[in-house]
């Protein structure tokens, strides 16, 4: 991706491979060139709208539709190009360019898993009570003790890997 957007600047450097780069606010399009409810769709899979893409046209944009009636040998590539952007919004190499749609996507999962993440910690410190004596380190050690002096289930249990004498685990 990188040596791409490089070599496309090492060839505008040198205008080699320079063709028309054309962006859908060039000449033939006027101000208000589409009304909010058209009929004008085109897509990959459907590239031949119904209707054109400016269907208001200014004095300019006449005059080039008259010319196009002509021979096309006298229309230059710029009255080319604006004749196409009369008839479509984009190119094919527009539809199918990348987009950055992404970005937003992963930038909106990384905040919502930061804010939940915001959300478990402040339901920890402030909502959910403090953890029961039970589950303290020196109240284990004495409920161990404790089953060891009972000597509870000596045959299998704990109490059978208690050395009574030594005090200590067996090995």
């Amino acid at each position: 991706m990188f040596f791409r957007a490089v070599w496309s600047l090492v060839l505008r450097k040198r205008g080699l491979g320079m063709r028309g780069i054309h962006s859908p606010g060039d000449t033939a399009h006027s101000k208000g060139k589409m009304t909010p409810y058209t009929n004008y769709h085109a897509q990959r899979t459907y590239p031949m709208p119904d209707e054109p893409f400016c269907t208001e046209l200014n004095a300019e944009q006449q005059a080039l539709k008259e010319k196009e009636k002509g021979s096309w040998t006298q229309l230059s590539h710029a009255e080319k190009v604006a004749l196409y952007r009369l008839q479509f919004h984009e190119t094919f190499a527009e539809m199918n360019r990348r987009s950055n749609e992404w970005k937003t996507v992963v930038g909106c999962v990384f905040f919502f898993c930061g804010f939940t993440a915001l959300l478990i910690w402040w339901q920890r410190v402030y909502v959910f009570p403090e953890k029961p004596i039970t589950l303290t380190d020196e109240w284990k050690a004495q409920q161990l003790q404790r089953i060891l002096d009972m000597k509870g289930n000596p045959v299998q249990g704990l109490a059978s890997q208690w050395d009574y004498e030594k005090k200590e685990w067996k090995k």
